[in-house]
């Protein structure tokens, strides 16, 4: 299946030249990733589906008759005498039954998604954002003065993570003002446009604490990421 992408080239370039500029005058640099989700969320929908199965096994337990009776209209049957093997034949059947019907509905990324509670959202996008982070960024500046922002599309969620020497000089509530700027535009609409606004206010607070050295080199890349 094709990747999806949310922006186009002319997109990219906003972003690029957001990034560009913001660094003219810092020896900071700030990475941009744009991820369509942060994580297929598969331990979630099977837990779903492991609750539709109790509930299943509970209703089963609760009203017997009820099973029992639906059970034999099917079958046009008779003061019928269950025999435990059908019994728990029975059970079994409208546990598997609700497990695929939760399992089917959630094939829809949009309910699927819809089911995950917000703070594994959060939790997810954080733990994808810092692996990002570590593999493209992190350590990989002279001075390690690496910093990225990135978007979760489908969580809609955003985060900002620093190298160490930025997160020891900036408390984390700084880039407060950088992800509500962002965001605004963002809820607009304005995906690219909310990027750059980020990477503009990440760029002032960078520069007052990591200026551009004349001997300064682009060491990471301006591009937009998307993965």
């Amino acid at each position: 299946m094709a990747r999806k992408t949310y922006l186009d080239a002319r997109a990219h370039e906003i972003v690029t030249n957001a990034v560009a500029e913001a660094e003219l005058t810092t020896s900071g640099e700030i990475v941009t990733v744009v991820a369509d989700k942060s994580d297929g969320y598969t331990d979630i929908a099977l837990a779903w589906c492991a609750l539709a199965t109790f509930l299943a096994l509970t209703f089963c337990v609760t009203f017997p008759d009820l099973l029992l009776d639906t059970y034999a209209g099917f079958h046009d049957s008779w003061n019928t005498d269950w025999s435990a093997r059908e019994i728990f034949a029975m059970a079994a059947g409208a546990a598997i039954f609700w497990f695929l019907v939760l399992w089917l509905v959630q094939l829809s990324d949009a309910v699927r998604f819809a089911l995950i509670p917000g703070r594994v959202k959060t939790a997810r996008v954080h733990e994808r954002a810092i692996a990002h982070f570590k593999v493209g960024a992190e350590r990989r500046t002279h001075g390690r003065t690496g910093i990225m922002i990135y978007l979760s599309m489908r969580e809609h969620r955003a985060e900002i993570v620093a190298d160490e020497p930025i997160a020891n000089k900036v408390d984390a509530e700084v880039w407060g003002e950088a992800m509500a700027d962002m965001l605004a535009e963002i809820k607009q609409g304005n995906i690219a446009e909310g990027i750059a606004a980020g990477v503009r206010d990440v760029g002032i607070v960078l520069s007052e604490h990591f200026p551009r050295a004349e001997d300064d080199e682009n060491e990471l890349p301006d591009r937009l990421i998307e993965v």
